[in-house]
């Protein structure tokens, strides 16, 4: 199996060269850049699984790489955002962010999430003998493929709105607290803000439009229920 492709993007010296260590270490494959035309250009021709995205960078801030980049590919986004920039997470998360770590942080941490992510793209289904395509009265979700259409409509998710709504949609009638989504999508203990659950549920919602099926459970969680 060929080794999975990492960008780095990000201008701090300290960080790029630890991340590149450990990336190294981890038998990747990677390249690095730290501006953000160069950025949103190895984007394009080195077709990475997975991109670790700073905001803060020269030429062009992570924000607008970023949006630039979701009108093209649902690449796996880990935004690495500043510790008072609440603001940046959210905007972040917004235009189409997977996960976010804020710095300081542990290169072990990052490896951590990288790990969960390629799990993710490379075991699609998650169980064996599971049927590979869930079927409802107007969505249908390939999980190997990791296409949704809604009748005959195909939908652009990315990689987390994705494995979310599988995720209550495996969970049919359930109600499935944030903290349960959390663990069961990122897959390992999250300490980041539980709203990033709320604002993918509001992506997935607005792209599928009146044929969501996800319901709000005050205070609870959400739950998927077929209509």
């Amino acid at each position: 199996m060929a080794a999975a492709k990492i960008l780095l993007i990000d201008d701090e010296p300290s960080i790029h060269n630890v991340v590149i260590a450990y990336l190294k270490t981890e038998g990747y494959e990677y390249l690095s850049a730290m501006d953000g035309p160069s950025g949103l250009s190895a984007a394009r021709t080195f077709k990475p699984d997975v991109i670790i995205l700073d905001v803060m960078l020269p030429g062009m801030d992570g924000i607008e790489l970023l949006a630039n980049l979701r009108r093209e590919s649902n690449v796996y986004v880990i935004m690495l955002t500043a510790r008072s920039e609440e603001t940046d997470k959210i905007v972040g998360l917004s235009v189409g962010a997977d996960d976010y770590l804020t710095k300081p942080f542990s290169p072990r941490e990052l490896i951590a999430r990288i790990k969960a992510a390629l799990r993710r793209l490379q075991n699609p289904t998650g169980n064996i003998g599971e049927p590979t395509v869930l079927s409802f009265a107007h969505l249908r979700i390939d999980m190997a493929a990791r296409r949704v259409w809604v009748d005959e409509n195909l939908i652009d998710l990315t990689s987390v709105e994705f494995d979310m709504l599988l995720v209550l949609a495996r969970h049919q009638s359930m109600v499935l607290s944030r903290e349960q989504l959390l663990e069961k999508i990122w897959g390992y203990d999250y300490f980041g803000d539980s709203r990033v659950v709320d604002v993918h549920i509001g992506h997935i919602r607005q792209k599928l439009g009146n044929q969501s099926m996800i319901e709000t459970i005050r205070g609870v969680g959400y739950r998927f229920e077929d209509k």
